[in-house]
């Protein structure tokens, strides 16, 4: 069992900044892939970023440049950096664990999910 735990959520401008973070327990963080995924009203979950068990680090093209994920294994932490925000970047923001890892980007292959934090960004 892996639990998840995001923080970090709120109000921005556009062009703005915001970092998330999510905390894991549970299982040797170390070892499993990381994903942020986000849901605005109405849409499909996505994907946005995410970041291997190695460290390697692979995004949606609607948020590189822009997002950086890092982990810090040592506080069994996940972290979204997000710069530059968009109005349409405005969502309830998901970390997830992939316990196999394979630097997937499929929703249905993240094996636990936190609970989501709210992102709302003003024009």
């Amino acid at each position: 069992q892996v639990q998840l735990v995001e923080s970090g959520g709120g109000l921005v401008q556009a062009g703005g900044s915001l970092r998330l973070s999510c905390a894991a327990s549970g299982r040797t963080f170390s070892n499993y892939d990381m994903g942020w995924f986000r849901q605005a009203p109405g849409k499909e979950r996505e994907f946005v970023i995410g970041i291997r068990w190695s460290g390697s680090t692979y995004a949606a093209d609607s948020v590189k440049g822009r997002f950086t994920i890092s982990r810090d294994n040592a506080l069994n932490t996940v972290y979204l950096q997000m710069n530059s925000l968009k109005p349409e970047d405005a969502a309830v923001y998901y970390c997830a664990a992939d316990l196999v890892g394979w630097g997937t980007s499929v929703k249905e292959e993240y094996d636990y999910w936190g609970q989501g934090t709210q992102v709302t960004v003003s024009s």
